[in-house]
């Protein structure tokens, strides 16, 4: 700190350093103005705050990851989509309910949330008893603070001003020492997070952190890339569900001209040829789709059964309608999304599908079935970077 205040002429309008600099300020500017007694009940209850959070998070930590498999359990057993088209709303609940149903990182979030918040309902409780409290040990209520700053000689109101900026001081000490700590920790998680290389460069944040590091850094090294990834394959799966639901009936058309496809196949190996076959003959690609979002922007969502009924569409269109074929002769399939090759050395948006064949998920391509055989091509990783997607 007495470097930090030498140097202090330096950093001043650092912005992390005016940040605790205007904390302190108001900090002190509202102990003097309260005064002493006023003052102390602020500390008290701000010390009492920073507890209750800090438990409320321990608890909710630890009970969100205990009740977790259980929800999860619970809404297996009791949620299944229905065989029929879903509304707007429908959809939009069975995408959600189904995602916290199968994906951790996603209902462990919100059982976190909700326990931490009825943690911190329950403990607010408590505050009209320590309110009482600490009144009854103060010796003075609001009627007696009133008739003591009436009946106090003036240097006895400066003494208790002075004494409560002091304990404001320390109240702006603990706010600024949060803040701080609300900085490593992000700096910490998002190291390339915005603002994160100009918070590291603050002299004040690296004395601090230089503290900080001993007591929680080994906790969080390395956690930044893990979370960040964690939360972009779970958003990613989310993603993926909603066209799960969507997609969930199948159409009667749909559904006979799967089984007429397949109807000479033996495996499931031969139907999910038959069907990458099928769509890589029947579908043409839709170029004037792809030129509009490319160049304009404009995406024009399209069902399965419009891709079966105008037989064109965009790889994403090409896929959910294999994926729904797949299923309607019970071959185990998902769409996967991510990088495809463009042919010129470089890749772009893409999306295919994988059977699960004896045990094994393998890749097809039936949008690029007429540019070669693209079922499971010993090439398929070298061309294809799917987007990283959490297990489940």
């Amino acid at each position: 700190m007495t470097e930090w205040i030498q140097t202090g002429g330096q950093s001043m309008m650092e912005p992390v350093t005016a940040a605790v600099l205007l904390v302190l300020l108001v900090s002190l500017i509202q102990g003097l103005i309260r005064g002493a007694s006023g003052s102390a009940r602020r500390l008290f209850f701000f010390v009492w705050e920073s507890i209750v959070i800090v438990a409320c998070l321990v608890l909710a930590s630890h009970w969100a990851g205990k009740l977790s498999p259980v929800a999860a359990d619970m809404l297996r057993k009791h949620v299944i989509v229905p065989s029929r088209e879903l509304g707007s709303i429908e959809q939009a609940w069975y995408t959600l309910i189904t995602s916290i149903r199968d994906f951790a990182l996603l209902r462990y979030v919100l059982l976190f949330l909700f326990i931490y918040l009825l943690l911190r309902v329950a403990a607010s409780g408590l505050n009209p008893l320590l309110e009482l409290i600490f009144r009854r040990r103060a010796h003075v209520d609001a009627d007696g603070r009133q008739q003591e700053r009436r009946m106090a000689l003036p240097r006895q109101r400066a003494a208790s001003r002075v004494f409560g900026a002091l304990l404001g001081g320390v109240h702006g000490a603990g706010r600024a020492f949060i803040f701080i700590g609300v900085l490593f920790v992000y700096v910490s998680l998002l190291p390339s997070g915005i603002g994160a290389q100009m918070i590291k460069q603050s002299p004040l944040y690296m004395q601090a952190a230089a503290l900080l590091e001993p007591v929680a850094g080994d906790m969080l090294a390395g956690r930044g890339p893990v979370l960040a990834e964690a939360m972009q394959a779970e958003f990613q799966n989310i993603l993926q569900r909603k066209y799960e639901v969507i997609d969930y009936a199948i159409p009667a058309d749909i559904e006979q001209a799967a089984a007429q496809v397949v109807k000479d196949a033996a495996t499931d190996e031969a139907k999910a040829r038959a069907l990458y076959a099928w769509l890589g003959t029947r579908i043409a690609y839709d170029w004037d789709k792809a030129r509009n979002y490319e160049e304009q922007g404009i995406w024009q969502e399209q069902s399965p059964q419009n891709t079966f009924d105008t037989r064109k569409g965009v790889c994403i269109d090409v896929a959910r309608l294999y994926d729904m074929m797949a299923r309607a002769v019970d071959v185990e399939v998902r769409v996967v999304t991510g990088l495809g090759a463009d042919g010129k050395g470089g890749f772009g948006p893409h999306a295919w599908n994988e059977v699960r064949i004896d045990g094994k998920w393998l890749p097809l391509d039936a949008t690029w079935a007429s540019s070669g055989d693209w079922f499971n091509s010993p090439d398929f990783e070298q061309t294809h970077i799917r987007d990283k997607q959490l297990s489940i």
